[in-house]
């Protein structure tokens, strides 16, 4: 396992899985929503598709990695890419339940965001769930091609699976 995706909507526990994998694994790990939208001196700025493409390649030349974000048709070419793809697919009830203790803490001050945490956020974050709920069918139907480097998760805590 050296180039590892891991695909998950909203609050999924994605990024603490990545984390864990990289520390064992001791390779970099990337958030895709930092390469979509980056920093810049004047704050935050989304790419164009093409310009995350080439940051992706980029990170590719570089040797083993683990990229971790939800499904945007922009940065697809990462399934190919990847010699495992992870879907953390958590209950419904637990994100639902993570995305509205992530906005009270980040409005505490107690966990950190790229983006700003406020009800908007909150809302849309809510819809992206239920969004990726309607159309998971579809999602699935898109994994089927990689079912041969795709592990299945419904937590982030079933890192012996990885041990292959």
């Amino acid at each position: 396992m050296k180039k590892i995706l891991i695909l998950g909507i909203v609050a999924s526990g994605k990024t603490t899985l990545a984390k864990q994998i990289s520390q064992k694994l001791n390779i970099t790990w990337y958030e895709l929503d930092t390469i979509v939208h980056h920093e810049t001196p004047h704050g935050r700025n989304k790419r164009t598709p093409d310009e995350q493409i080439a940051v992706i390649q980029e990170i590719d030349c570089l040797g083993p990695w683990i990229f971790e974000g939800t499904d945007r048709e922009s940065y697809r070419c990462l399934w190919d890419m990847a010699d495992t793809i992870i879907f953390l697919d958590t209950p419904l009830w637990k994100r639902k339940t993570r995305i509205f203790l992530r906005f009270i803490k980040q409005n505490l001050g107690i966990e950190k965001s790229h983006y700003t945490s406020d009800v908007q956020m909150l809302k849309m974050m809510y819809r992206w769930t239920r969004d990726f709920e309607r159309n998971r069918v579809d999602f699935e139907k898109r994994l089927h091609p990689y079912h041969h480097k795709l592990i299945i998760l419904t937590d982030n805590k079933n890192l012996e699976l990885l041990d292959s």
